[in-house]
């Protein structure tokens, strides 16, 4: 778990808590952030907690360096049954995780981007058990518009 000050420096560090990026960090504004881990074939995972009584993800933004496939282990340490609705191209995944539990997802994330994932079982999600996947990088040259170069902040 990160403090406040890990947060922030953190966030820094990434560069989501400049114009036009911070929008995350104020939504988000609870849980901690963590980066994933990119293996030696390129596939990158993470680890995604809930801890016990505490309602929210940790941690709950996840930050991939690039875009392509991530495996996600989600393990429930609450005394509640949750879930996870997880984005994934073409297909969104869905996971039940019961009190004591764990489940792995892999998804692909290939454009940058915010990604969210939530539990949308009872009110889970109007009570924090929310979160997102950032995806850093830029779009892949096919798949920029026809215009001139945009002003960056």
């Amino acid at each position: 778990m990160t403090t406040a000050q890990e947060r922030a420096d953190l966030l820094n560090k990434i560069g989501l808590d400049t114009q036009n990026k911070a929008a995350l960090g104020r939504v988000l504004g609870t849980g901690s952030i963590g980066q994933a881990t990119e293996r030696a074939d390129g596939r990158m995972e993470a680890t995604i907690r809930i801890r016990p009584d505490e309602l929210s993800w940790d941690p709950s933004i996840v930050v991939m360096p690039h875009g392509g496939d991530i495996q996600l282990e989600l393990i429930n340490d609450d005394q509640n049954t949750h879930c996870a609705l997880l984005p994934s191209n073409g297909d969104r995944k869905f996971i039940w995780l019961v009190n004591h539990s764990r489940g792995r997802a892999a998804l692909n994330l290939d454009g940058p981007g915010y990604y969210w994932f939530s539990s949308p079982t009872g009110n889970d999600e109007g009570r924090g058990l929310t979160g997102a996947i950032v995806v850093l990088g830029d779009v892949p040259p096919e798949a920029r518009l026809d215009r001139p170069d945009q002003p960056r902040p």
